[in-house]
This record gives structure tokens, C-alpha cells and sequence, in this order.
């Protein structure tokens, strides 16, 4: 069974390979997510060659059915973000 790996464990992981202290890796991988969050926002492609895309992608309106009621509704239109893995991850997890 895999094991969930949050934020605490992958700033543990990563400063046991470095020289840096948990509090500048938590400083960067919080910079990182804002960063790429911003790109999203406005539109922009972040790409990490061999890792993956990060990308907006807008999502058109639909009729839905709520389960509880099995009433009709209606769920609007969105821009959700989307990851696409690249050939490197790909070939990683094989």
C-alpha cells in the first residue's frame, strides 16, 4: 500500500539530502507553489522539462444530478488547473 507524503515529509526528505535548514526549503517550496499558482491565474504554462506541465483549463457549464435529491442542477462554467506528466515521470513510475 503507498504512503501519503505531505509537505512535512518532503521537507524532511529534501534536508536530509542538503546543507539547507528545514525553515529556507519550506521558504522555497511555499515560493515555488505561489509562483506557479500566479502563472496559473494568468493564464501561463509552467513547465518542468521531463517532470510536467502545469496548466488553466477553462471548463464549460453542465447539468448535473444531485445524488441525494436526484434533482437537476446546474454546475457552472470553471477554470481548473491540470497537470500532465512528463516522458522522464512517465518512464519513472513504470
Amino acid at each position: 500500500m503507498a504512503n501519503n507524503i505531505n509537505k512535512d515529509a518532503l521537507v524532511s526528505k529534501i534536508a536530509e539530502k542538503t546543507d539547507l535548514s528545514k525553515k529556507d526549503i519550506e521558504l522555497m517550496i511555499d515560493t515555488m507553489t505561489d509562483e506557479i499558482t500566479k502563472a496559473l491565474k494568468n493564464g501561463d504554462k509552467v513547465t518542468f522539462t521531463g517532470f510536467g506541465t502545469f496548466r488553466a483549463s477553462a471548463r464549460t457549464a453542465r447539468e448535473g444530478i444531485n445524488p441525494q435529491t436526484k434533482q437537476r442542477i446546474t454546475i457552472p462554467a470553471m477554470t481548473v488547473p491540470k497537470f500532465t506528466a512528463g516522458k522522464a515521470l512517465k518512464e519513472a513510475i513504470k
